[in-house]
């Protein structure tokens, strides 16, 4: 990602999406909270955010929009419906489209959900030195479902879903502090080295997004993904549900600071 990206403004990065630029947002507007989206049916609601209530690590709640409306507090004159570059649509657990735009599909009746996404905090990784081979090499983040199960609440359950940044074993400890300030966004990570003791069993073909070079001498980082909702969605079966394309997230006007908290508080 340029760092002309990183400048963009979010409203100018949202503006861009609604206007049909399908890219992942990795490197996009620096600074500000980057949100993935989960929006189901009014009757499965209130199990999906209680979901999201017992399982904060994966899915930080940040904002709701009710049904009926389609502008996120987060973002005055947004619309969650066409200001992500790309979005899936999901029948009975099955991926049944991908589509840049979702208004002429989006339901009167559907609750969206804004989860915190690690995008958020990649520029303070970059700035404590911490590399992001993704971005580095222009791919979307892998992203990978685990053997590790989320609590369930009513009908919704599901494994939970990780990415992965690679780094040398000396800037591990980096990561963790300056990632387990803002637990908004994920916080620190949940599992750091052999990606086996997760269940995955190829490191090399991720779930989601692009595989990436682990440089001999690295190990693999693996951090809480809001792409968890989506496994749910797969598992759980619910008749119909729209969420972001991995990796193509909803860029928010909040600030990354708002939701750091410095440690020991």
């Amino acid at each position: 990602m340029t760092q002309t990206n990183a400048r963009v403004a979010p409203s100018e990065a949202r503006l861009q999406f609604r206007n049909g630029l399908v890219t992942p947002t990795s490197g996009w507007s620096d600074g500000y909270t980057q949100a993935n989206l989960i929006a189901v049916t009014a009757d499965y609601a209130d199990e999906f955010l209680e979901f999201c209530r017992l399982n904060p690590k994966a899915c930080p709640v940040i904002d709701v929009i009710p049904a009926g409306q389609s502008e996120s507090a987060l973002a005055p004159g947004s619309d969650i419906r066409s200001d992500i570059p790309a979005y899936r649509v999901w029948k009975d657990g099955v991926l049944a489209a991908e589509v840049p735009d979702a208004t002429s599909i989006w339901r009167d009746d559907m609750v969206g959900v804004l989860i915190g996404c690690s995008f958020t905090f990649e520029a303070a990784l970059a700035k404590a030195g911490i590399p992001l081979r993704h971005t580095e090499t222009g791919r979307n983040v892998p992203m990978y479902r685990t053997n590790v199960p989320c609590t369930p609440a009513g009908r919704i359950h599901g494994p939970m879903v990780v990415s992965m940044r690679p780094m040398p074993p000396e800037l591990v400890e980096t990561a963790v502090r300056v990632t387990a300030e803002v637990p908004k966004v994920h916080g620190a990570p949940v599992h750091v080295g052999s990606p086996e003791d997760l269940g995955i069993a190829d490191i090399a073909r991720p779930d989601f997004g692009d595989a990436v070079e682990i440089r001999p001498g690295e190990v693999p980082v693996f951090w809480a993904c809001g792409v968890t909702p989506q496994s749910a969605v797969m598992a759980s079966r619910p008749a119909f549900a729209i969420s972001h394309a991995p990796g193509h997230m909803f860029i928010t006007d909040v600030p990354e600071s708002t939701y750091r908290v410095p440690a020991g508080e």
